[in-house]
């Protein structure tokens, strides 16, 4: 997914969709690294659409984000957000530096518009990604939101998972926008066990607990959202709103990737193990929108992610109950002016 300076994205995409998936991922992110907040920022960068919304007390320049899972190590922000985004949410990071699942480990399916991922929380770790986050300038000086993503290492067991939660959370408030915690990734052991109740309870609580010391210490209070999985029932749904509510939590990113292949039975790659993103999630994380703006108080925050490749499916989001969007695979096949594109069409329902 490299983004070639005002060049229209389908001159690139045939070059970038040639090379291996995770290759094709990091020159992009490379190249960003390298030149953002220098002069030739300016020759990929966007207007940004102005929509300005109130969401968990911040105040966000459009309803437009990028999803966690791009920009796993913070390096990026002032790079991507120069494409228009209303804010940029980065991570998942974890408290100690991790490679990740072996490779090959990213898949494209292009009949599909979709990804299968297993990546598993690669990342510098905790440090590294603190630092990178603080070199951040451009995006949020234009009034960008900065979202940081935190989850457990791999080796650490789950029953001390809460612990590499608080470790996360610690580390990153001073320098969060909001936080979000993912225990909803499909390619960490035993994650998607957090969703449930009691573990979810507990987890809640402590977090909670925590946020309310860090905003004594800091004088500042930073929203907390909880990013769920797709693969949930309606009693499931109902649980996770209902814990959300109880534990004062700021709001919820709907939906991570979904292990469900029904979407894509038969095309190449279909068998990997792993998350699969795009247009096949985009129904799916829809279903569970709705569920929890039925489920949730009306003012209670949601974040819609999961499949939206136009402007008319990030309208789909906000129709099903989500106040903000996220994209991430849909930049890949679409490219930036998907951002302008979406942005512009949750302007436009807005002001209807």
């Amino acid at each position: 997914m490299f983004f070639a300076p005002r060049l229209p994205y389908g001159l690139a995409r045939p070059f970038l969709f040639g090379l291996d998936p995770e290759a094709a991922h990091e020159l992009t992110l490379d190249s960003l690294a390298r030149l953002q907040n220098t002069p030739a920022m300016c020759l990929w960068s966007r207007d940004r659409v102005s929509d300005p919304v109130s969401v968990a007390g911040l105040t966000f320049p459009n309803r437009v984000g990028l999803a966690a899972g791009l920009d796993k190590n913070g390096r990026c922000i002032d790079g991507l957000g120069a494409m228009g985004f209303g804010f940029i949410e980065v991570g998942t990071v974890t408290p100690r530096a991790q490679p990740g699942n072996p490779k090959p480990r990213l898949f494209r399916l292009k009949e599909a518009e979709a990804l299968i991922n297993r990546l598993g929380f690669n990342n510098e770790g905790l440090q590294v990604f603190v630092a990178n986050v603080q070199k951040a300038r451009s995006f949020r000086a234009g009034g960008g939101i900065v979202g940081l993503n935190i989850g457990k290492n791999a080796a650490t067991p789950i029953e001390r998972a809460v612990d590499d939660y608080l470790l996360g959370l610690t580390g990153v408030y001073p320098f969060a926008d909001y936080v979000t915690v993912n225990i909803s990734s499909p390619n960490t052991k035993n994650l998607r066990a957090l969703q449930s109740d009691e573990a979810l309870d507990s987890l809640l609580a402590a977090l909670r607990a925590r946020r309310d010391e860090l905003a004594d210490q800091t004088d500042r209070q930073v929203p907390m959202f909880l990013k769920i999985a797709p693969d949930l029932d309606e009693a499931q749904i109902d649980l996770i709103a209902a814990t959300l509510v109880r534990h004062g939590i700021d709001g919820v990113v709907a939906t991570n990737t979904t292990i469900a292949r029904d979407a894509v039975t038969g095309l190449p790659h279909a068998a990997e193990a792993g998350g699969l993103s795009g247009r096949p999630v985009f129904e799916a994380s829809n279903r569970v929108i709705r569920r929890l703006r039925g489920a949730l108080p009306a003012c209670f925050p949601i974040i819609g992610v999961g499949g939206v490749l136009s402007g008319a499916d990030a309208a789909a989001k906000r129709e099903a109950g989500a106040d903000l969007v996220q994209i991430y695979t849909g930049l890949i096949y679409k490219g930036p002016a998907l951002v302008h594109e979406a942005a512009l069409a949750l302007r436009q329902g807005a002001r209807r």
